[in-house]
């Protein structure tokens, strides 16, 4: 970042979510004091029509040429198993698949590699609304237990490996109840709150917080929530306990 100049954001994912942060970008960047400098998406095509060509990024290994000072992920925790190494190279990180660290390996190079090379990784709170209160209270070492449930229709749900072929057996069904290292692989797109949550409370961790994913056949599903970009300026200092800084929107 050129010391008074804006910061220079990247974008990785151009679903909903990418495109909501992007379209803010380009409107409101610059009175923000933010500059997009690439947008890149596994299926490049998404972007056609709607993302100036100059910022398009047909291959992620070569963000380098862009000088990012932060790349921010919005499209699947493989992302940041395969790439999130190599984007800390060159930028701090936020994660917006926080699932992705429920993975003990990337957990670890990702530490491994903001040390050597000098550059964060933020993590996005998304609807954990209570992430400053649980985190207060796990460092004054009263938080005992905690247990996060999200119940939507199954149509909302986007389930891998053993809960994929899972099905309502009623009026509620629950798909799931445990730790929340074992749900984000089999959801990682519907457990993002959850392992927010679990990184909140660091004396629990992904093996002590417990996750319940419930499918509601009642509920209608819940169109996804997108972001508001002001809110990277937000960023909560180092947590010393899961050495991951945390992304909290206000």
């Amino acid at each position: 970042m050129v010391p008074g100049g804006p910061l220079r954001v990247g974008v990785v994912g151009y679903g909903r979510l990418g495109q909501s942060l992007v379209s803010r970008l380009l409107a409101q960047g610059s009175e923000l004091g933010l500059e997009l400098v690439f947008v890149w998406n596994r299926d490049p095509g998404r972007m056609a029509g709607s993302v100036p060509p100059a910022l398009q990024l047909q291959d992620l290994t070569a963000l380098e040429e862009r000088h990012p000072d932060l790349v921010v992920e919005v499209a699947h925790p493989n992302i940041i198993h395969e790439s999130g190494v190599q984007i800390l190279r060159h930028a701090n990180l936020l994660v917006g698949s926080p699932s992705a660290l429920a993975n003990q390996t990337t957990e670890q190079r990702l530490m491994e590699a903001s040390n050597h090379w000098g550059h964060t990784v933020f993590v996005a709170r998304g609807a954990l609304w209570g992430s400053e209160d649980i985190r207060r209270l796990d460092e004054a070492g009263g938080l005992q237990s905690l247990r996060v449930t999200m119940a939507t229709h199954p149509d909302g749900f986007r389930l891998e490996g053993s809960l994929a072929a899972a099905h309502s057996s009623g009026p509620r069904t629950v798909l799931y109840e445990g730790p929340v290292r074992g749900l984000c692989p089999l959801a990682p797109r519907n457990s993002n709150t959850m392992a927010a949550a679990a990184l909140a409370a660091p004396s629990l961790g992904f093996d002590g917080v417990i996750g319940v994913l419930v499918a509601d056949l009642r509920l209608l599903p819940a169109p996804l929530q997108t972001w508001d970009p002001p809110l990277l300026t937000s960023l909560l200092p180092h947590c010393p306990c899961c050495h991951l800084d945390h992304y909290v929107s206000q």
